[in-house]
């Protein structure tokens, strides 16, 4: 990880904490650090959460041992960069971020993008909610 992108990790996890500490929700969390970070939805919601690339391929690999080798940082980082440049998560990917993040896989991708997928993939993607969270 550059130092530049370590240092908003850095403050990101600080300032994750505090919210957290005032009982702020991931999602909560993820709009205030949107206000300072033009990032993609995917990349502030691992700032919202505090993790490091790294960090979320072993919770990846821990979810998903079978599909733990399609998903290495530099992939991840192409998922972040989408649709400006990279690859576009699949669906199960999102599914998977989203459980490790804490949120719905649909909050991971901006909705221009959520609207790209299949038909069949929004399905997989809005069945795949957490059962305490509606859609939209």
């Amino acid at each position: 990880m550059s130092g530049k992108g370590y240092q908003t990790l850095l403050e990101c996890r600080r300032r994750g904490r505090l919210l957290r500490e005032r009982g702020f929700t991931i999602d909560q969390i993820a709009i205030v650090l949107s206000l300072d970070h033009q990032v993609s939805p995917l990349r502030l919601y691992r700032y919202a959460a505090g993790l490091t690339a790294s960090q979320t391929i072993s919770a990846y690999a821990t979810l998903d041992p079978r599909r733990a080798a399609g998903l290495r940082e530099a992939r991840l980082y192409e998922y972040e960069n989408w649709p400006d440049a990279g690859r576009r998560p699949p669906a199960h990917a999102l599914y998977l971020l989203g459980r490790i993040y804490g949120t719905g896989p649909e909050r991971l991708v901006p909705p221009s993008v959520l609207a790209t997928y299949s038909a069949y993939d929004r399905q997989i993607l809005n069945r795949m909610l957490p059962p305490s969270r509606s859609p939209g």
